[in-house]
């Protein structure tokens, strides 16, 4: 006889565990199981780097609002848990070189500010600027909200001195930062088991259907197959997502693109403990000497090298008290790909991502000389829809609900993103942004005309 259960979470990554501690805690189910084949928070979730922002790109307010809403959530866990999320709030650094690339900088902070991100105050280096708010290194202050916008570079280096000579622009946003995703992921684990959720080890293999409804799972684990009865299916399967809805035959949009990162040790203490996360906004070119530009000239696989790179460098403190780690990102390569694990990384990345970080902190070019201890280079997939909206909701088949495509912000945005699920499946009131985090809204021509954008929102 299959065994039953109100609900079965199909991935047990950040959004599956926030779905679980939904249902279970906050909705009150009791029967819940969450099905991975791999230990929870082991696929990509522990390869995030673990950052939060409410600083979203409209068009509309449907990305400000609930990750808004998800920060509410995530502050409301911080204080429950005892700080266990060592949640910070040093906000992001939108760094710029480019006076044209300033006024856009300025054009879209209004826009942002306008649709829900909070005040903007630019500072032109006139007495009657506005203060500019301390953020602290640990911990988060409630009341710090908005953006600034520094365009004065004197007030720049002044509070940034480590940053090339030419940046033109800084927006420091403030109801951002970043926190531990392992203690976040444990946290929501260990509330849902202890409202009854069940951890299964397994591979959801197949999902029955009849009459256009669900009617049951089977669940392939180191024992054979075994058959679930059950209410409705989640999928939050990541960069699984695709497979696990054509298992309940619903063909789903979002693609795979691979991110990584790199850990490396700043051991000479080139840049401060304290910092915002730190974004470069322009394209670069590579630092090279002259032997190295010859060597990759003549070099067809290399010589993409020499030419002008996109933008979106960015990098963060990493670790405790005492750490010199830092991490950092750059996707200047990206695009649809078929997952694999573990995931292969270019072995030039650190190099490349080290050489690209150097245009905004120039001093970090002194690792290219000495070189860099034991970089360590790891990440995961992005599953992501084309406009990089998440979906979240039913489908065409009855019971079977999605909690995926959270591209590169499922810590940030999953405990906003379950409560919607909750309220899909509990049948209570749906927010503003439902229908626009909704599978349906590829059947709706007014929403394809107004969001055109490819990853808006994407770093």
């Amino acid at each position: 006889m299959a065994k039953t259960f109100d609900a079965v979470i199909c991935g047990a990554g950040i959004a599956g565990a926030a779905a679980a501690y939904e249902l279970a805690v906050r909705r009150g189910l009791r029967d819940v199981a969450i099905v991975d084949p791999l230990p929870p928070l082991s696929l990509t979730s522990d390869k995030s780097t673990e950052c939060y922002r409410n600083w979203w790109p409209g068009p509309g307010d449907t990305m400000v609002r609930l990750m808004n809403r998800s920060i509410d959530l995530l502050e409301g866990l911080e204080r429950s848990s005892g700080g266990r999320l060592r949640l910070n709030r040093r906000g992001y650094a939108y760094v710029t070189a480019e006076p044209a690339r300033a006024a856009e900088l300025e054009r879209s902070a209004r826009e942002i500010a306008a649709l829900g991100g909070g005040a903007l105050r630019v500072h032109r280096g006139v007495p009657d600027d506005p203060a500019y708010p301390p953020h602290a290194a640990h911990g988060f202050d409630p009341t710090l909200t908005g953006a600034d916008l520094l365009l004065d570079r004197v007030a720049i280096r002044r509070r940034f001195p480590f940053l090339a000579e030419d940046v033109a622009a800084l927006l420091h946003t403030r109801r951002c930062g970043w926190l531990s995703a392992q203690q976040l992921g444990m946290v929501l684990l260990e509330g849902a088991r202890e409202a009854g959720a069940r951890l299964v080890r397994g591979r959801v293999a197949a999902i029955g259907t009849q009459g256009g409804k669900v009617s049951g799972v089977e669940i392939e684990g180191a024992g054979g197959r075994e058959r679930l009865a059950i209410a409705f299916v989640v999928d939050a399967a990541g960069p699984h997502a695709r497979e696990v809805g054509a298992l309940a035959g619903v063909d789903l949009p979002p693609v795979n693109e691979l991110h990584g990162k790199v850990t490396f040790d700043d051991y000479l203490g080139v840049v401060p403990r304290d910092l915002p996360l730190m974004i470069w906004c322009d394209p670069l070119r590579l630092p090279w000497s002259a032997e190295e530009r010859r060597d990759l000239a003549a070099d067809p696989a290399l010589a993409w090298l020499l030419e002008p790179l996109p933008d979106g460098v960015h990098f963060r403190n990493e670790g405790g008290e005492g750490s010199t780690m830092l991490l950092l990102l750059w996707t200047y390569h990206v695009g649809p790909c078929e997952p694999t694990f573990p995931p292969r990384f270019d072995p030039i990345y650190p190099d490349v991502a080290v050489r690209g970080v150097t245009r905004m902190v120039p001093a970090l070019g002194v690792y290219l000389e000495r070189g860099v201890r034991k970089p360590f280079v790891d990440g995961g997939y992005y599953c992501k829809t084309r406009e990089n909206r998440l979906l979240v909701g039913p489908t065409p088949v009855a019971g079977f609900h999605l909690l995926c495509g959270l591209s590169g912000y499922g810590i940030m945005g999953s405990l906003a993103a379950a409560e919607l699920l909750g309220a899909h499946v509990a049948g209570g009131p749906l927010p503003s942004y439902a229908r626009e985090l909704a599978l349906a809204r590829y059947q709706d021509p007014e929403y394809l005309a107004r969001v055109p954008q490819i990853g808006a929102g994407q770093l």
